[in-house]
């Protein structure tokens, strides 16, 4: 049964139902069928964990050598920031082809139940809750300690311009990755939808939040309450748009405020296991519970928006 019961936050673009997605299935149901596919999936979370190690030593690893080489440039500078981005964002294509190849879902399934990136959903939750968690981010660096460094203009214009452009590429592909790659694969290999979705929910987030490092407990609940909210709001609103927003201001809210304090960018990313946070750490996370809870009210009688039906007009957007 699809969702037809409109509301301000799911109306969408004209979905665009395909013979290869079954229909009336939740977001993180499309991979799912008579055979679980274990072992399927194994191989695709192996595939999508070296596919992005991969491509983070080889951004890397040459933004450096074009520093130390070609500028004379040491530490942590704009091309790497630039090369780290890069390399998060190609994870958009690779999930895309990988869902292709080991699933033969269409490439434009990844983005959401209705088949197509839906812009009206992405306005609408950056208009909605962007204001207020870009004012919690800001409000943190309020109450943190700073420790200042000098900057150039150069870099500072440098890290604006890749704030603006390329980070929010590099959040779109973490959530293309884990959120959306990821949660599919997990959510499907379970028999009942719920339970699929508390285990695509439960482990991509444990194991993304591991990823970045940092077992201070402030930290690390930051980093699940963050994860963790994003893949309930991709769930419950069908797709990944509003996770999109929710990542990509608060990480270009991060960047261009550490770029305006002067902050230490290369010390932060690369001691990230040593710092300690406290209570302030956890802020942003209440704003980001209390948006979580926002979109699961909007869904309260609708449900997780799911997938149209093959020649279904009931489907359409009113």
């Amino acid at each position: 049964m699809t969702n037809t019961a409109p509301n301000w936050l799911l109306q969408t673009d004209e979905p665009v139902p395909s013979p290869r997605v079954p229909s009336g299935v939740e977001y993180h149901r499309v991979y799912a069928g008579e055979k679980r596919r274990i072992l399927r999936g194994i191989l695709a979370i192996i595939l999508l964990v070296v596919g992005m190690a991969v491509f983070a030593q080889l951004f890397v690893v040459g933004a450096r050598l074009v520093d130390t080489e070609l500028l004379g440039r040491s530490g942590f500078t704009p091309l790497q920031q630039a090369a780290g981005a890069l390399s998060l964002a190609l994870l958009i294509p690779y999930c895309m082809l990988l869902q292709r190849l080991l699933y033969g879902v269409p490439f434009r399934s990844m983005h959401s139940v209705a088949g197509r990136f839906r812009y009206g959903v992405l306005g609408r939750a950056l208009l909605a809750f962007g204001p207020v968690l870009l004012l919690v981010v800001a409000f943190g660096f309020l109450l943190g300690p700073v420790d200042q460094v000098p900057w150039s203009t150069f870099d500072l214009v440098a890290y604006f311009v890749i704030g603006m452009l390329l980070t929010p590429l590099a959040a779109a592909g973490e959530e293309y990755g884990f959120r959306g790659f990821m949660f599919r694969i997990i959510g499907g290999w379970t028999r009942d939808a719920r339970l699929g979705a508390v285990i695509g929910i439960v482990i991509p987030t444990v194991l993304f939040s591991l990823f970045h490092g940092s077992l201070d407990p402030y930290i690390l609940t930051s980093y699940l309450v963050l994860f963790g909210s994003l893949a309930i709001v991709t769930w419950r609103t069908g797709g990944l748009e509003t996770a999109i927003v929710l990542h990509v201001v608060y990480n270009v809210a991060a960047l261009v405020l550490s770029t305006t304090l002067h902050i230490d960018r290369g010390g932060a990313l690369n001691s990230r296991g040593e710092i300690a946070g406290s209570v302030t750490t956890l802020i942003p996370g209440a704003v980001l519970i209390l948006i979580t809870a926002v979109v699961w009210w909007i869904t309260r009688r609708t449900g997780p928006a799911r997938t149209p039906a093959l020649n279904s007009s009931a489907d359409r957007p009113s």
